[in-house]
């Protein structure tokens, strides 16, 4: 197939990570070209805007991203860049798998769990947001809807069917917020009746995070709100080794955007040793949803073999002593194999 994706080579060590990571796609023989549009810092140096018209013009274009770390300025009235991108896209569904990997000093073996966090509504809304006069006061709204509950759930169900697994878990806050969380678990008891063959199971938030850390291996697929996923997913990475391995898929109905959750890391950018692992999982996932499995499985399975069999090639953070291009070397030269 021939494919165009539009790239953000991103802030700090972003442009370093996806220069190993378009290595590796080439290496791959994918039938991907690429555009490449700025968003971040480097998009605001240029041309005076965090998030320019043409790069938006291009996702659109061509339905697919591949993003490396945006800077989004503290203060000043800039809002979050990735929020920005969720929202004009609609990219309701953030899907964050976290996968052992070798050599990664990480607590746990063998964990395998994708959460399915709801991207565009809950806490992150910003709705209704205010500070009494004396300052004493703030308050902030929680709107989930029932169009928002359901299309997350079922894009969980969905997802564990088209990947043969087993079981989802709700996870939510429903015997204490009785509306916002009552209306997505409902919503989730409804829809899970219609997949039989997935076990269904619920779990009030807290729980769950006590249950990640002490039985990890309890889990298989995570539904939840936009909030509670944003920490369950990261929770998730500290149990695989941090967010040095943890690529994120933001899916809409008309464009998806794969990206490394991490930041731009810019006390390390320019000195070659950054970790390319989360937006080379990205660039997998990405492949899955363009409908290439197989080479995205070829990425995952090159990792695991680099970071089995090639210990000095992979980066300092995961205990080895090379580079993030010597890192990308290794995995190019196994998918080639």
């Amino acid at each position: 197939m021939s494919k165009t994706i539009a790239v953000i080579p991103g802030d700090g060590i972003g442009p370093e990570i996806m220069n190993a990571t378009l290595r590796v796609l080439d290496a791959l023989d994918c039938g991907l070209s690429y555009e490449f549009v700025d968003a971040g810092m480097v998009a605001l140096e240029k041309s005076g805007d965090l998030l320019p018209q043409p790069t938006l013009d291009a996702i659109a274009k061509h339905k697919v991203a591949l993003k490396g770390p945006l800077t989004t300025p503290v203060g000043g009235g800039f809002t979050s860049i990735n929020v920005t991108l969720r929202r004009h896209f609609d990219l309701y569904a953030n899907v964050r798998p976290a996968i052992s990997f070798p050599g990664t000093k990480a607590r746990f073996e063998n964990i395998d769990i994708i959460t399915v966090r709801e991207n565009t509504e809950g806490a992150y809304l910003s709705e209704g947001q205010s500070i009494s006069e004396d300052g004493e006061t703030a308050i902030s709204m929680v709107r989930n809807t029932r169009k928002g509950s359901s299309r997350i759930v079922r894009y969980a169900f969905e997802l564990a069917v088209k990947k043969g697994r087993k079981k989802v878990t709700a996870v939510h806050k429903a015997n204490i917020i009785k509306t916002a969380s009552g209306l997505f678990l409902n919503v989730a008891r409804e829809i899970a009746k219609e997949y039989p063959q997935i076990e269904f199971n619920e779990m009030i938030v807290d729980n769950a995070c006590m249950q990640l850390v002490m039985k990890p291996e309890q889990f298989d697929v995570i539904v939840t709100t936009n909030l509670f996923g944003d920490i369950l997913s990261d929770l998730c990475a500290g149990l695989v080794g941090g967010l040095g391995l943890a690529p994120g898929d933001n899916i809409g109905t008309e464009a998806a955007i794969f990206e490394a959750v991490h930041g731009s890391a810019p006390d390390i950018a320019g000195k070659g040793i950054a970790n390319p692992c989360a937006l080379l999982l990205a660039a997998a996932d990405m492949l899955d949803h363009l409908g290439m499995v197989d080479k995205g499985d070829k990425v995952r399975q090159a990792i695991r073999d680099v970071m089995t069999n090639d210990r000095d090639s992979v980066t300092p953070d995961i205990g080895g002593k090379g580079s993030t291009s010597s890192f990308g070397d290794a995995i190019v030269k196994r998918v080639k194999a």
